[in-house]
């Protein structure tokens, strides 16, 4: 995520145990677990079960909205309706719609998404952050798994810090970026590093599994448990703070064009989903 985007989407910020049955047809099995998973213990999870067509959980999920562009040009109008973000089988799915929508601000705009957080509901410090899910595919499409540090509405952005564990832009159908932003190294300067599927596999084409791990001074990332990436303090430029090192919150989104992956185009599918079949969070035992 660029700064400007984080730094609206603060103002619209308010204030995962069986695995569901089967994958689903088409869908890959889950990937192994972690070789050190027995060094884990889960304290939080949303698995989705809720009726089909139903909201999100209340209880775990804010719903941001607005369509002001988010600071990077983007074209999507976030709603807090089902028809961009409800359950499904046991799953969630973020829905990305090509139509005419104008919000309650008078806001105009010709796509709408959805885009979730755990502000203020759920936010932790340290730990594995896993989401199962199978991103939307086509030019424009800006899908992300990441968080925030909780003070952002106190220190803004990048003071608060932001890690990155998924994102993926249409353009790159093989490829996902994992990246942690703070003060000296935001934006384009972020820190971290590509993983891409072999023989031009694409992302929108299964189910994977994206997470990191999370701990003192030390923040790993993994596709599929494939470690391919570690950052450390060291990594930082001179001068510059470590700011992991306190509370941050969850959040699930699909963007419509932007900076990064630019604006849809003549090749573009609508509607574009985003399916989670879980998001969970462990701590060390």
């Amino acid at each position: 995520m660029t700064c400007k985007r984080v730094i609206i989407g603060l103002v619209a910020i308010s204030a995962l145990l069986a695995l569901v049955a089967g994958c689903g047809e088409g869908s890959a099995p889950p990937p192994a677990p972690p070789a050190n998973q027995k060094a884990w213990t889960l304290v939080w999870s949303d698995e989705f079960d809720g009726a089909n067509g139903s909201s999100p959980d209340a209880t775990k999920w804010n719903l941001e909205t607005g369509g002001g562009g988010w600071g990077n040009n983007e074209l999507e109008y976030y709603t807090n309706r089902t028809q961009n973000a409800y359950l499904q089988d046991g799953m969630l799915v973020i829905q990305a719609l090509k139509e005419t929508y104008t919000g309650p601000d008078n806001v105009r705009r010709d796509y709408t998404s959805a885009r979730l957080n755990t502000a203020g509901r759920y936010e932790l410090t340290y730990g594995r952050v896993e989401a199962r899910l199978k991103v939307p595919y086509g030019q424009g499409l800006w899908p992300a798994f990441w968080m925030l540090g909780n003070n952002a509405g106190q220190v803004g952005w990048p003071g608060c810090g932001e890690i990155d564990i998924m994102e993926n832009i249409g353009r790159e159908p093989s490829m996902v970026h994992g990246t942690i932003h703070g003060p000296g190294y935001s934006g384009a300067y972020g820190i971290g590093a590509s993983y891409s599927l072999p023989g031009e596999q694409r992302f929108a084409d299964d189910f994977h599994l994206f997470a990191v791990e999370w701990e003192l001074n030390v923040i790993r990332f993994y596709v599929d448990n494939n470690l391919y990436k570690t950052i450390t303090p060291t990594n930082l430029p001179g001068g510059a703070n470590w700011v992991f090192d306190r509370p941050f919150f969850i959040i699930l989104n699909v963007a419509v064009g932007g900076g990064w992956p630019g604006n849809p185009d003549a090749t573009t599918v609508f509607p574009q989903t985003m399916t989670v079949d879980y998001v969970r969070v462990y701590q060390r035992k």
